[in-house]
């Protein structure tokens, strides 16, 4: 049997699975094309799959459904979110995967305990206000007055963009950060910025989310979460 995989999630989360060796139902709760998702009991662990035909293309609403089944064990266990799309060919090669990656795994549970991942949208308005300038198709004095011209431009963007991160990073004072940033249309910065913070202080990360948005006038600045911690299982070598 192929599995399509969710996450892994701890195996003592789910008593139901103390005397079972075998996958087991996850009760009210179906994945990618609609399936029944199964709790595969595997050791310390319990992976979180569902049935899968390689044969069968993922349509539109396969990573919404991959993501919900996520977010409903999240509430339930410490979880290792797999990427969508993933899958094992048999019972052999998903059992193959957790023992060459026990040792992190455990590694990540116990880093990832009791923690939730918050994300920030940060739009701001571009310094350098105007586009690049277009590289010309031959060598001379000209394309080293755009390279140079480029590059002072690409450097004011990298400075503003990480001044508006220290800004935010010393707000909200995460337990770890992953950031990214993109330039927008119209000379506009986004900043995506994911925080693991405790779980338990999800409140108070909204309330400083709150004065972030009233102080930071420049920013235009949107929060969701909590989310599980995505950006933040390490992964095996």
């Amino acid at each position: 049997m192929a599995w399509y995989a969710y996450c892994v999630a701890e195996r003592q989360a789910f008593p139901e699975l103390i005397r079972h060796r075998r996958p087991m139902p996850l009760e009210g709760v179906h994945g990618v094309f609609g399936n029944q998702a199964f709790l595969f009991p595997a050791g310390d662990f319990a992976v979180v799959v569902s049935e899968h035909d390689a044969a069968q293309a993922f349509d539109q609403r396969a990573p919404r459904d991959h993501a919900m089944v996520v977010g409903h064990c999240f509430k339930l266990s410490t979880i290792l979110p797999f990427r969508f799309g993933t899958t094992f060919v048999d019972d052999d090669g998903l059992r193959r995967s957790l023992r060459s990656n026990q040792r992190q795994f455990l590694a990540n549970m116990e880093r990832l305990r009791g923690k939730a991942e918050m994300h920030l949208k940060v739009t701001v308005d571009d310094t350098s206000r105007v586009n690049d300038l277009p590289m010309p198709t031959t060598t001379g004095k000209e394309y080293l007055h755009c390279l140079h011209e480029n590059a002072a431009r690409l450097r004011e963007r990298q400075t503003k963009a990480r001044a508006v991160y220290t800004q935010m990073h010393r707000m909200f004072s995460p337990l770890d950060a992953d950031i990214s940033c993109k330039r927008l249309d119209q000379g506009r910065l986004m900043l995506d910025i994911a925080h693991l913070i405790e779980h338990r202080a999800v409140e108070r990360y909204q309330n400083k989310y709150t004065t972030a948005a009233q102080t930071m006038k420049e920013c235009v600045v949107h929060m969701s979460g909590p989310w599980p911690p995505y950006h933040f299982v390490q992964k095996s070598a």
